[in-house]
C-alpha cells in the first residue's frame, strides 16, 4: 500500500520536475533571443549568423522569382537596395509578411530567426560574410538630418543648404549603408581623402580654409569657408596643408535614430 500511495507521488514530483525544465529552457531560449536582438539593435547592425541564416532562407524562398543576385523584376534590385516601395526594414517586413503588388508577390509565414536572417542578407548586398546596416523610417530620418543630428546646418541636398561639407544630393545611388553609417559613428575612418579639410597660405599672404574639392599635378581646386570656389595654381602657395582629423565629431544620436538617418539618406539618389 506504502508504494502504491507513493508512486503517484513521485511521478507527480517527476512530472514537475520535467515542466520546470522545459520552462526554464524557453525562457533562457526567449532571453538569448532578445539578447541577440539587443545586440544588433545596438550595433545598428545584423549578426553575421542572421545574414548565413538568411542566405539559406532567400534560395529556398526568394531566389526563384527575385533570382540568385535579386535582379530579375523589372524595377527591384534585391542586392543593391533598389525596392519599389520599400525602404525601411520595417517596411521589408510588411512586404515580405502580407505580399505585394496586388498578389504577384505572395505573403510568406516565417519565423521571427528566418525573417530576420532574410532581410539581413538583402542588407548585407547578397554578401554572407558582409555587413548588414539595419535601415529606419526616412521620414523620421529626414527631421533628425534637418533638425536634431544638425546634418544639414553643413550639406547641401537638392539644391537646399550650404556648400561647406560634400552635396549629399546623390550619395544614397553612390554610398552603401555601411559606409553611411561609418560615417556617422566613425567619421574619421570615412572621411574620402578627397573632402578631408585644408588650410592654405599663398604667396599673397592671404590663408584660405576650406574643402579640398580637386587636385592635380599643378592646381587645387577648394570650397572656401565663404562657400566660394577657388581654382588656385600650387605654385602661388606657400604652404598647403591637408587635416588628418575629420572636420566633425561622431554623432550623438541614438542607435535607433542612426538607422532612421541612414534610411534617409538612402532615399537620396539625384534630382528627379
Amino acid at each position: 500500500m506504502l508504494m502504491n500511495i507513493n508512486l503517484p507521488t513521485v511521478n507527480l514530483q517527476t512530472r514537475r520536475s520535467r515542466v520546470g525544465v522545459r520552462a526554464l529552457a524557453g525562457l533562457l531560449l526567449l532571453t538569448a533571443s532578445k539578447l541577440i536582438l539587443a545586440q544588433e539593435l545596438g550595433d545598428h547592425q545584423y549578426t553575421s549568423e542572421a545574414i548565413e541564416a538568411g542566405s539559406r532562407v532567400y534560395t529556398q524562398q526568394c531566389a526563384l522569382c527575385h533570382g540568385p543576385q535579386g535582379d530579375l523584376i523589372d524595377g527591384i534590385n534585391l542586392r543593391r537596395g533598389q525596392f519599389r516601395t520599400a525602404q525601411s526594414d520595417a517596411d521589408l517586413v510588411t512586404v515580405i509578411s502580407q505580399g505585394a503588388a496586388e498578389g504577384r508577390m505572395p505573403s510568406f509565414d516565417l519565423r521571427f530567426e528566418e525573417l530576420n536572417g532574410v532581410i539581413a542578407y538583402i542588407r548585407a548586398g547578397f554578401d554572407p560574410d558582409g555587413i548588414a546596416v539595419k535601415i529606419g523610417d526616412p521620414v523620421r530620418g529626414k527631421a533628425l538630418f534637418e533638425g536634431k543630428g544638425e546634418c544639414a546646418d553643413c550639406h547641401r541636398v537638392n539644391g537646399v543648404g550650404p556648400r561647406t561639407a560634400p552635396d549629399l544630393s546623390s550619395i544614397g545611388a553612390i554610398r552603401t549603408p555601411a559606409s553611411l553609417q561609418r560615417n556617422m559613428l566613425d567619421p574619421a575612418t570615412a572621411l574620402l581623402p578627397i573632402n578631408r579639410p585644408v588650410r592654405i597660405v599663398t604667396r599673397n599672404e592671404e590663408t584660405i580654409v576650406g574643402r579640398r574639392l580637386n587636385e592635380d599635378t599643378y592646381t587645387v581646386q577648394v570650397i572656401d569657408s565663404n562657400e566660394r570656389l577657388r581654382s588656385l595654381r600650387k605654385s602661388d602657395l606657400v604652404t598647403f596643408e591637408i587635416s588628418d582629423a575629420p572636420s566633425k565629431q561622431p554623432t550623438t544620436l541614438s542607435s535607433d535614430e542612426v538607422a532612421d538617418v541612414v534610411g534617409y539618406l538612402l532615399t537620396l539618389r539625384g534630382l528627379r
